[in-house]
């Protein structure tokens, strides 16, 4: 059997926690329980987690603040946000902090599930196929996340990296939005779609500095890369 994926579950709703924490260890999850962002931190000092659940909204600390103070101090385990709020500049704000993915308040336990093993699932995902891509003047390793440029390398998020390594191994070709979101998000929902297209704008912006790089939108498709 699989070694459990240790999950550190950040929810300041005592009794939701509980009731996760009991289903999940039934699922083959090894889940460690804090109530708030502050003391997330100091577990993760100590522990290390293949990922970390949090809700946004906390005292002392909130899930931003907590996942950029995990960021800072070399922790890169991904994360999914919990949230009721989906407003487009809430989920622009999660992902700028270092998180990964956004779940949405109320939510299956299932999806919860699907997504998180998503996340720590990405790097076999990514070895099983074409790994190194060469894009315009920029070399892309999909397995580290590391797209460099004359010798400039900079490191992708981990989602960062599963979409663009799914446009370059079908590089000039469209790859629809909505496989892309069932295979990464577990679903294609509007939700998960504007996180998507935060994520293509980013990877816009990190590879402008070469012109003949383009991600093109096809509208009500998906994308297609083109160099």
């Amino acid at each position: 059997m699989a070694d459990k994926i240790r999950l550190l579950m950040v929810e300041d709703e005592r009794m939701l926690a509980e009731i996760l924490a009991d289903t999940l260890s039934d699922r083959d999850f090894d889940v460690r329980l804090a109530c708030d962002g502050a003391e997330a931190l100091e577990i993760c000092r100590c522990e290390r987690f293949d990922a970390v659940v949090t809700d946004i909204m906390m005292p002392r600390m909130d899930g931003y603040a907590l996942v950029r103070a995990l960021r800072s101090e070399g922790c890169d385990a991904p994360v999914l946000f919990l949230t009721a709020r989906s407003a487009t500049e809430d989920v622009v704000r999660g992902f700028e902090s270092g998180g990964n993915d956004f779940l949405r308040k109320p939510f299956a336990i299932d999806e919860l599930i699907v997504r998180v093993r998503a996340l720590v699932g990405r790097v076999s995902g990514v070895a099983a196929t074409e790994r190194h891509f060469t894009i315009g003047r920029y070399e892309f390793d999909a397995e580290t996340g590391r797209l460099c440029l004359d010798g400039e390398c900079a490191a992708l998020s981990a989602r960062e990296s599963e979409v663009l390594a799914r446009l370059c191994r079908r590089k000039g070709e469209t790859v629809e939005a909505a496989g892309m979101l069932r295979e990464l998000w577990g679903d294609d929902s509007f939700f998960n779609l504007r996180s998507l297209n935060v994520f293509v704008s980013r990877l816009r912006r990190r590879l402008e500095a070469d012109a003949s790089v383009e991600i093109v939108s096809v509208r009500g498709v998906g994308y297609k890369l083109r160099c």
